[in-house]
């Protein structure tokens, strides 16, 4: 037997431009984006066997399996959907915390039906995909998703949840009710949610875990009202009767949207079709005959409930309508940023190596500003910052370069010579008179042919190598120092321009290589330049070092004549008083006119030992300055714009090419995830401010009708047949938030007041002038227009 769908049930719950609206909503559903944007829907929610899944198949007109030895095992979400073709299609959306095969398994159930005949059993082999069974576990978080579409159902999602449970038994474990506590509150805890709390006349109402999860998810009870089952299992005139009647006034327990009481039929008695058929006919006459009749016919039975649902679900909608549009374009940014953190597609080989070359012109341009100075690319981070530092190339590069000439000049000697006079007080350091003497020793050692008294030119070749010795340690140090800044800087510029994961594969196989090569250049030059010094004899055509030579020889005839006068006049100053006093002063003219070394080989060691301090000053600021210019900037900057250029991608095989910028499984998923998710998260935010304006447009249409009329029971009529008529807010065709439009020629209108106002009304003050096209054209589109 084929169990059909009864369309008339929820044809009141929404009118064409809010299921416009609820289509986008449940589009964004299906993608997932409910897990970080809460959407609109209704939820049930109860005790375990409280009627939930009655309630729900009489709202939703759907026969579900209902059986009191059953209860709903996992969440089940209804979408009602208006399509050209009619069918039905059943799928599993497995939780969110399953493994990548786990939801694989689960997502390939998918099933259709001509009808309902076969849901029962649908569901049973939902359940066992699901694991769930008596040897298995016993409630799952998976969801089981059941479409309805065809041409005349609206559009509406609402979600069965799986009964609450008071206390573990041998079905049902500790981890069962925790498992179902979780998944309701989850689901309540959405804001956008509405909560129907049912609540069985069975059992005492203050034992139900239902209510209090409601009140803790929604305090101050604004989206969640209560219903109340099985009114007809409370004994007549009993106090528990009265403390239910109690309940449904909204005294007892309080919600914002108050109480609503339901009759459903025993489904032990009755099948599916019959349950459809006769259910309204007997709730009926049960609420008109019983004490639930004094009570106001608006919170009796499924009719009435459908209707304030409609209510309550299109208020939620007008409700958090901007900041559901905030939420949407906030994430739609979201998607957009990281979809442009992808870069373009880059499937084929051209499109990989077009994507690369793009990098490679980049990369040039961004080497260039930071190897000149110029910091004005986005790329350059904040000056004061660690990484804005790093990426400021040249400022590093001139700060290593002042460091390298003072550590030169301060460290750059193997020993510092003193004078004589000065008490050796540094480590390794030694005193002139000192170092003469290791001079003289070194001279007897490598004595040539050279005369007495003269000394062979190339003691001062082994007394500048030894002098010198720690130059190649600190030159390579530098050269180190100034290759690991270059690298770090690279690497922040490919990643940068690149993005992850292709920025790391770039550098890793191509930038890095060639920094190692260019790495072994540069000391090789460096090498070569600190050789050049130290392996050769000294040759040099400065004028410095004659300047040198003699500013020494000057600075030793000083000390030596200041020895003489001091020893002649006794320890004296420039500014000793010596009046009175008589002097020999052709004493003093000898004694200056004496040799300062009197011993001639003593006098070629202090001469060697001059020419070799001279050498090493010119030496010194000329390893510097080649240092910087020759390895620093010719051999290692000016390389840097060669290791990743266009015509380096361009001569890459495209297995390497595809290696470096090949999108993996795992991007182009994403890619093509993000893409989906931007399509429908721009069709949701159209569609969202679109029905925003068409209710700006409404509210602006009934400010300018309020302003020209008096609000009176009276009909106020309009060109081309139409009216506007004052009427209490309600659901249905033609009412638009106390004003209901009807069609007043030829057009039978529902409302009796509608039909007879005309003739009761009194006379108006003034004719107002309406345009009638613009007016015809605002009232049909009012029509079915609920705010």
């Amino acid at each position: 037997m084929v169990v059909l769908f009864n369309t008339e049930v929820l044809n009141g719950l929404c009118s064409d431009d809010q299921l416009e609206l609820l289509d986008a909503v449940d589009q964004l559903r299906l993608q997932g984006i409910d897990h970080y944007i809460s959407l609109p829907q209704i939820i049930v929610c109860g005790d375990q066997s409280s009627g939930k899944s009655s309630v729900l198949e009489a709202i939703s007109g759907v026969p579900f399996p209902v059986k009191s030895n059953l209860c709903t095992r996992f969440p089940t979400e209804l979408i009602l959907r208006r399509s050209s073709r009619s069918d039905v299609t059943v799928s599993i959306i497995p939780h969110k915390e399953l493994g990548r095969s786990e939801k694989e398994a689960l997502s390939a159930f998918h099933k259709k039906l001509d009808g309902f005949d076969g849901l029962a059993d649908l569901t049973e082999s939902a359940k066992m995909a699901m694991g769930i069974s008596m040897q298995g576990k016993g409630f799952s978080k998976d969801l089981l998703r059941i479409e309805i579409s065809g041409p005349h159902h609206p559009h509406l999602t609402i979600v069965d949840l799986p009964g609450l449970i008071h206390s573990e038994t041998k079905q049902q474990s500790a981890s069962d009710v925790d498992l179902v506590r979780d998944v309701v509150q989850t689901y309540m805890a959405q804001p956008r949610s509405i909560i129907l709390a049912v609540v069985s006349a069975k059992n005492d109402f203050a034992n139900q875990i239902v209510l209090k999860l409601a009140r803790s998810t929604d305090p101050e009870g604004k989206r969640t009202m209560g219903v109340i089952t099985k009114p007809d299992t409370l004994v007549d005139g009993s106090g528990s009767e009265a403390m239910y009647v109690s309940l449904a006034q909204n005294r007892e327990v309080e919600f914002d949207l108050g109480w609503h009481v339901l009759r459903n039929l025993d489904s032990e008695k009755v099948d599916g079709s019959s349950l459809l058929r006769r259910r309204n006919e007997e709730e009926d006459a049960f609420f008109s005959e019983s004490v639930w009749s004094k009570l106001p016919s608006t919170m009796l039975g499924v009719k009435e409930l459908r209707t304030k649902l409609s209510e309550v679900l299109l208020e939620q909608i007008a409700t958090e309508l901007p900041s559901l549009i905030t939420e949407i374009d906030d994430k739609l940014k979201e998607c957009t940023d990281k979809l442009d953190g992808l870069g373009e597609p880059r499937a084929t080989a051209h499109e990989q190596k077009f994507h690369l070359i793009n990098i490679s012109q980049r990369f040039q341009s961004l080497v260039k500003d930071a190897t000149t100075g110029t910091y004005t690319d986005s790329f350059f981070e904040k000056a004061d910052t660690d990484l804005g530092y790093k990426q400021r190339l040249r400022a590093v590069i001139q700060n290593l370069n002042r460091d390298f000439a003072k550590k030169m000049k301060e460290s750059g000697h193997a020993r510092k010579i003193l004078s004589s006079n000065k008490s050796m007080a540094e480590q390794g350091s030694i005193t002139r008179d000192a170092f003469i003497v290791e001079v003289q020793e070194l001279m007897r050692q490598t004595r040539g042919r050279e005369l007495p008294g003269r000394f062979n030119s190339l003691i001062v070749t082994d007394l500048f190598h030894e002098q010198s010795k720690p130059w190649k340690n600190i030159v390579i140090s530098h050269v180190d120092s100034c290759w690991t800044a270059t690298k770090r800087c690279l690497k922040l510029a490919v990643t940068s321009i690149a993005g992850e994961p292709v920025g790391s594969r770039l550098f890793q196989i191509v930038v890095d290589p060639a920094l190692e090569e260019l790495r072994g250049e540069v000391i090789s030059k460096a090498n070569e330049l600190v050789d050049s010094q130290m392996l050769c004899h000294p040759v040099t055509y400065n004028e410095q070092y004659l300047e040198a030579v003699h500013e020494i020889n000057d600075q030793r005839r000083r000390e030596f004549c200041l020895g003489v006068v001091e020893k002649f006049f006794g320890s004296v100053t420039t500014s000793t008083y010596l009046y009175g006093n008589s002097y020999d002063l052709n004493n003093l003219v000898n004694l200056l006119s004496k040799r300062m070394e009197p011993d001639d080989e003593r006098f070629a060691a202090s001469e060697a030992a001059d020419c070799m301090e001279a050498y090493y000053t010119v030496a010194l600021k000329r390893i510097i300055d080649n240092v910087a210019i020759e390895v620093i900037e010719q051999k290692l900057l000016t390389a840097l714009s060669t290791i990743l250029s266009p015509i380096v991608i361009f001569s890459m095989p495209d297995d390497l090419v595809s290696t470096i910028a090949g999108e993996s499984k795992a991007s182009r998923i994403k890619r093509k995830r993000l893409a989906n998710q931007v399509e429908v998260l721009i069709k949701g935010s159209e569609t969202c401010k679109r029905f925003a304006d068409i209710r700006l447009n409404v509210d602006s249409k009934k400010e300018d009708v309020g302003l020209h009329h008096h609000v009176q029971d009276d009909e106020v009529e309009i060109e081309d047949g139409y009216s506007i008529e004052p009427e209490a807010p309600a659901i249905g065709n033609g009412v638009v938030s106390g004003w209901a439009w009807s069609p007043t020629e030829g057009v039978a209108v529902e409302e009796e007041e509608a039909m007879n106002v005309a003739e009761d009304a009194e006379p108006e003050p003034e004719p107002v002038s309406f345009s009638k096209k613009k007016m015809k054209k605002k009232a049909k589109r009012a029509v079915g227009l609920q705010l």
